[in-house]
Parts: structure tokens; sequence; C-alpha cells
């Protein structure tokens, strides 16, 4: 029976001598939950761990380009769409993505990704040379202004080349490298980091009844298995940023369940990338249904995600994430870590 071990983080100042640092980053911990399908839970001393699974949960995660993984950093979603749930239409254009790329590069985020194609639920996919035509310009725009890196959000080889091409340095794919079999190969020839997300089903359809037997174990095995793939590709598994894809084919309990238990996916030995902001679910439980008023919401989760140790929070809200990020480490560490 496979066993899946789960860090559980702390922060207090008070740390014990055989804590261990989670992930090279600002959280520690000293306990672990063990996990195996059909079976409860059990908590045992970190130091019960095998040597590998203690070696991926404590190893340091190194650089993604420039962007360092010991400290948490926030990615400021830039959508150049028309059709987005919270801001379609609003970023369209070189003029307008450059504008609101400048305004959160000023607010504290440190990497922007920028997306031509909604993955909303209930969304249609859009032709590449539209996505294209939305996304390389605006990339360009603000490689050529901006002391910025920039991700490309596409599930497309020819999409991502494109941007690649005027200035992006990371691919995030929200189909875990599953819709478009020539993008990993592409990355991997390009030696750029990469996001790969879960994403159950197409985001036409993906909403409609998603099912799992375990919805945190089965969406470690598809993480694993990808990124078992994309190593044999020649990608560094330490250039592999991991995201669960909240909202992607998942009910609410699913999404509390993963975001309860996050720090699972440490043990794969890659980076965390966490996408939750204004999401639907942020609505229903916080009584929000307009997108752009789940600010408080979505950064309660983001602080939540980064005690875990989740090294990027994916956010519309870059001011208000960063000043509540400032304080959170101000209260919890001894040692201030910027953003």
């Amino acid at each position: 029976m496979t066993q899946y071990f789960r860090a559980i983080p702390q922060s207090d100042s008070a740390r014990p001598r055989e804590a261990v640092t989670l992930a090279g980053g600002w959280s520690w911990f000293s306990h672990v939950e063990v996990l195996e399908r059909g079976r409860d839970p059990i908590v045992v001393p970190a130091s019960e761990l095998p040597h590998q699974a203690l070696d991926a949960l404590s190893s340091e995660r190194p650089k993604l380009g420039r962007v360092r993984m010991d400290r948490p950093q926030i990615m400021g979603i830039l959508n150049v769409t028309p059709d987005s749930f919270s801001d379609g239409g609003d970023h369209v254009g070189p003029a307008r993505g450059l504008a609101h790329a400048r305004i959160m590069v000023d607010a504290g985020a440190s990497l922007i990704d920028v997306g031509g194609e909604s993955t909303r639920p209930g969304a249609v996919e859009v032709p590449p040379e539209a996505e294209i035509a939305r996304t390389a310009p605006v990339i360009a725009a603000i490689s050529n202004v901006l002391d910025v890196p920039i991700s490309i959000d596409t599930r497309k080889a020819v999409v991502a080349k494109t941007a690649l091409d005027e200035g992006a340095f990371l691919v995030n794919d929200v189909s875990g490298f599953t819709h478009d079999s020539e993008l990993a190969p592409l990355c991997a020839r390009r030696q750029v980091p990469i996001c790969v997300m879960h994403a159950q089903g197409e985001p036409g359809t993906m909403q409609a009844s998603p099912h799992y037997d375990n919805v945190l174990l089965d969406i470690y095995d598809f993480l694993a298995a990808q990124v078992s793939m994309l190593c044999e590709l020649g990608i560094e598994r330490n250039q592999i940023l991991i995201d669960p894809g909240i909202g992607f084919g998942k009910t609410i309990s699913h999404n509390l369940a993963l975001l309860r238990r996050i720090s699972l996916f440490h043990s794969l030995g890659c980076p965390i990338l966490l996408g939750a902001s204004r999401k639907g679910f942020i609505g229903r439980i916080g009584n929000a249904p307009v997108a752009a008023d789940r600010a408080p919401g979505s950064v309660a989760i983001a602080i939540e995600a980064i005690a875990q140790g989740v090294q990027v929070v994916r956010v519309h809200d870059v001011a208000e994430t960063r000043q509540a990020l400032q304080i959170w480490q101000a209260v919890t560490m001894d040692e201030h870590y910027g953003a």
C-alpha cells in the first residue's frame, strides 16, 4: 500500500531542536501525517520518515529563473481576454495590459502571468491565432518596459513558443500538459521553467459532476506522474511548479480538502503554486456573489497557503495580498522575509 507523507507545517518562533525546515523555506515541521488509501491518517515524528521522503520535504527549492523559492512570491494575474470570470475585457491590448502590469509590480508582484484564453467553468476553446494576438503584443510591451519575469498561461505549444520569443520565461499550463502533446517537448527544448496544474475535464464541462476516489491523493498521483514524464523529457524537477488546480473540476468540499492539506505536495520535491483568487467557492462560502468583492477571502486563502510553505500565490489583488503577507511575516517570523 502506497504511503504519502504530509509535513505538518509550523511557523511558531518556539522551534524544537529536532524540527526540519520545510522545502528550504520559512516554515518548519517536526511531525508528519502519513496517509494511505482506505486507512485513517497517523502522525509520526519526522525522524521516522524514510530518508528519501524526508529529503523531498526538506531540500531547498532553487530559483525559477531569477525568482527565489525560499520566500513567498506573489504572481499577478493579467487576463487579456474579453470573457474571464473576474476581469474580462479590463486589460485587453498592449497599453492596458502594460498599465495593469505596472500597477501590480508597483504593488508587490514578483511575476506577471499573462493569459489569453479564459478557462472559467463553461468556457469554450480559443483558436491559437486569437490567443497569440491577445497575448504576444502584451508580453512584448511588458518585457520591453518592466523588469519583471513573465509567464504565459496557455495550453498550446504554438502560443507558448510565441510568448517565449516575446520575453516570457515560464509556461503555465492549466491542463497539466495533457492538452497539446507538443507543449512539453517545446518546454524541454527551450529549457524553461513550467507549471503543471491538475484539472479534471475540459473547462466547458469540468464542473458538471466532478468525482474522485480521494481528491487529495488522486491529484497527488496525477501530478507525480506528470512530473516524472516531464523529467524524462529533460526538465529539471526543481524547475517544475505544481498546482493542485483549485476550482478546475472540483466541488467546494474538494477545494477545501486540498487547501487543508496542501503541504502534502511538498513531497513531490517541487515548488508549489496556488491559484484560488476570487474563485466561485470563495463567493459561496463568504457570501460574495460578485468576483471583485472576494479579495478578503482570497487573501485569507493565500496566507493560509503560505503558512503551509506554498512558494507562489497567483492573485488578482496584489496590494491586499502583499500587505497581509507583510503583516503575517512580521508577526510570525523572527527574521522578516520580504515578498
